[in-house]
């Protein structure tokens, strides 16, 4: 690569990031100081790590739900169940729905899509924190060998198992973030 090259592509990423920074980007994980600096003596803040790894995922029905808590014990509680969880999360699916598509001229689809609706609720004790749902949208095609298509659909559930616990321990992460006040904090 030339040097006009690399300055244009160090350019363009001092650019993005002062772009990122003017549009009040904030990392979810990291501690911002009151002078403004990301870091804290050059250390991640782990806080909200912290206190997500306190929340006892309650098991949840028949194999999609397994799938889910398996994804979410991942995300949340990387190493183990707690001991002594402050928090308890409770998972359920609340719909899910096939759709045929792409119809042949015979009425007969060519794949289909699925969508999964779950609802989740966050408990501290016996006080309900946090209450929210989550859809995923997946599809497969189906195929004329009955094998491949029962493994696309089995493919699609896990991958949409992935997306929801991803979207769970994602807006659980916001809500750590606001309630530990990492938020932007008084300058």
């Amino acid at each position: 690569m030339n040097r006009r090259g690399l300055m244009r592509k160090l350019f363009l990423i001092l650019a993005g990031c002062l772009a990122m920074q003017a549009c009040g980007f904030e990392p979810l994980y990291v501690q911002r100081e009151k002078s403004g600096n990301w870091y804290f003596n050059d250390k991640f803040d782990s806080s909200i790590s912290e206190e997500m790894a306190k929340i006892k995922i309650s098991p949840i029905s028949d194999r999609f739900g397994q799938q889910m808590r398996n994804q979410l014990l991942d995300l949340l509680t990387p190493r183990g169940v707690p001991q002594k969880p402050q928090y308890r999360l409770e998972v359920r699916l609340v719909s899910r729905e096939v759709t045929q598509q792409a119809m042949r001229r015979d009425i007969t689809a060519t794949s289909e899509r699925v969508s999964y609706k779950v609802r989740y609720e966050l408990w501290e004790g016996s006080n309900m924190k946090l209450r929210s749902d989550s859809i995923a949208f997946v599809s497969y095609d189906m195929m004329a060998n009955p094998y491949s298509t029962t493994m696309a659909q089995k493919k699609t559930e896990s991958d949409a198992a992935k997306i929801i616990a991803n979207d769970i321990a994602l807006r659980l992460g916001a809500y750590f973030h606001k309630k530990l006040g990492k938020g932007v904090s008084e300058q």
